[in-house]
């Protein structure tokens, strides 16, 4: 019975804790280029290859964090490393579709604001997703909802 009681025990706390490593996995951290131009690198150090570089605002998923250099993913899946001092913490997403379009409400019905190409980087407002939309910033002045599965960084 005491066996029995043990196993209870052990099988309820090692699903718990499988639930929460699950569950922070599930939720990305992403950051943005801070400089006007970052270089991304082969491996955590300047003196190894440099592969990318990327502009102000550039959406990247945080894979590592070893503190001074961040292992990173681009919107295309190719993985890199940054110095973590290139990178902030504001929010932005990069448009996947051919052309995206930006609504007043989160609703396709909702009026038009603006039709964004492919790979244009667009501000996150709120992280918030709504019904499948976020809140997004254009050109400083364009406040709208726009679907998330027609950009990345979410």
């Amino acid at each position: 019975m005491r066996l029995t009681q043990k196993t209870k025990f052990f099988f309820r706390y090692f699903f718990v804790g499988i639930l929460c490593a699950i569950s922070q996995s599930a939720y990305a951290e992403f950051r943005s280029v801070i400089s006007p131009k970052t270089i991304l690198f082969e491996a955590p150090s300047a003196t190894t290859k440099k592969v990318y570089l990327v502009g102000e605002g550039y959406p990247l998923e945080v894979i590592v964090n070893l503190g001074d250099w961040l292992k990173v993913r681009d919107p295309y899946g190719a993985l890199s490393w940054a110095e973590s001092k290139n990178l902030q913490s504001k929010r932005t997403v990069i448009v996947k579709v051919d052309k995206a379009n930006i609504h007043k409400e989160p609703e396709s019905k909702s009026a038009l604001i603006a039709t964004i190409e492919k790979d244009v980087v667009i501000e996150l407002s709120d992280p918030l997703i709504t019904n499948g939309w976020i809140k997004v910033r254009y050109q400083q002045d364009l406040d709208g909802y726009i679907q998330t599965s027609q950009v990345w960084g979410i």
